[in-house]
């Protein structure tokens, strides 16, 4: 029981005599604790004074942010008409060629309206070339009609010339009569019939000509059912979420994969509400990627500002006017333009993070962005429109008799990208 009440007197003696030691010693040494003091506030002040003079000169022109994210346009490969795939000639990572035959379906029944609507459109045109021929019978006929009512109108007027000699009777100038009648209705008939003719061909040709132009229509819309079998990459770009199997029955409009043109991506920023009061566009950015680190730095510029915030595009956005309301700081993205040299020596894929940091110092430019056009395009289904117009031109061609192409101003006979593909077949 003593060594125990020893022991605590001895641990409460320790402390107070470490704190007179240290009392001591502070009394030796004023001059050291005051310098240290001095220094420490010095310190302090010599950062105060640099953080300053960076914010004034530097710091406040900037803004930065972390929640960034690469962005891009996914071009979907959607079929026209309704197949069965039977090939399939890309992968998910690999990159297509704008015009590379991507799909394809089975065309076999598209083939056969093909080749009706061809033969169609070719008996349409020797039927209409038979009405420009029929314009040069019915001329004929009407010169044959016009000499048979002279002859008739001679053959009258000699027997009438006699008849008062007893040369020929009445009954005969009678009949002479007759056939005059009979000559000029024959010639009236052949000139309606001729007029009725050139109502179906005058002011057009053989190709202009609305039953042709018909004929001609049918197989457009064949042809393009045909050609539309072949599902072409409407950009250049990497393949990504190829859902299409081979021996899928597909319709118009399903998503059969997506195209990246990786060329073409840039950035969204989300900054917050205060961090917009002094952004503009046209001002420089500086950007980071985690991919790639530190060490590769991108830069580009703001070229413009969302029309709103994430909260308000929802599905279900947020009804503020509720009783249990909490002030949210709202983020706006904003989009940045990269340099394309910088990007195309390290290239960025959709979804990845960026950081980013934008120098606001040049006000000058605007928060709106101006009214222009920006228009994505592409031209390969244009030209299954070009090569059915081919193809029409040279079924006109073929089916028009020879020496009156030019007369009437039929196309010259051309060969279409089809029968090329055939004919190398």
């Amino acid at each position: 029981m003593s060594d125990t009440t020893t022991e605590r007197a001895t641990a409460q003696v320790e402390p107070r005599e470490q704190a007179e030691r240290a009392g001591q010693a502070d009394q030796q040494n004023p001059g050291k604790r005051k310098l240290m003091l001095t220094l420490l506030a010095a310190a302090v002040v010599a950062s105060s004074v640099a953080y300053g003079a960076y914010y004034f000169t530097v710091g406040r022109f900037h803004q930065s942010t972390d929640d960034a994210y690469v962005s891009g346009n996914l071009v979907q490969l959607t079929p026209q008409v309704t197949g069965t795939v039977v090939a399939v000639n890309a992968d998910d990572t690999q990159i297509v060629k704008q015009g590379d035959p991507v799909v394809t379906l089975d065309g076999a029944d598209a083939k056969v309206a093909l080749l009706s609507a061809e033969a169609t459109l070719g008996r349409t045109v020797r039927q209409v070339s038979g009405m420009y021929v029929n314009n040069d019978f019915y001329a004929a006929n009407i010169a044959q009609r016009e000499s048979d009512l002279a002859r008739a109108n001679d053959d009258l007027k000699r027997r009438e010339a006699v008849a008062s000699t007893g040369a020929v009777s009445g009954e005969d100038i009678a009949h002479a009569r007759d056939s005059v009648s009979s000559a000029e209705a024959a010639l009236e008939a052949a000139r309606q019939q001729a007029e009725a003719n050139h109502a179906l061909t005058d002011r057009t040709t053989i190709a202009e000509h609305p039953d042709v132009q018909a004929a001609a229509s049918k197989l457009r819309d064949a042809y393009l059912s045909y050609a539309r079998n072949t599902l072409p990459a409407p950009v250049t770009g990497y393949v990504a979420q190829r859902s299409v199997q081979v021996g899928q029955r597909v319709a118009p409009g399903t998503p059969l994969m997506a195209i990246v043109p990786l060329d073409g991506v840039w950035v969204d920023a989300n900054f917050k509400e205060g961090q917009l009061r002094h952004m503009r566009i046209g001002q420089p950015v500086t950007l980071t990627a985690d991919v790639y680190g530190s060490s590769v730095k991108y830069h580009g510029k703001v070229v413009g500002f969302s029309a709103g915030t994430g909260a308000a595009f929802d599905v279900l956005p947020a009804q503020n006017a509720t009783g249990n309301w909490i002030k949210v700081v709202q983020r706006l993205p904003v989009r940045v333009q990269l340099d394309q040299h910088e990007l195309e020596a390290h290239p960025l894929r959709i979804g990845l993070s960026m950081q980013v940091d934008v120098n606001t110092q040049d006000e000058s430019g605007t928060q709106l962005a101006a009214a222009t056009n920006t228009s994505y395009r592409t031209d390969v289904f244009a030209q299954y429109g070009a090569a059915a117009d081919a193809e029409i031109a040279q079924i006109i061609a073929q089916n028009t008799p020879l020496g009156r192409s030019a007369a009437v101003g039929a196309p010259q006979k051309t060969v279409s990208r089809r029968d090329a593909e055939r004919n190398a077949g």
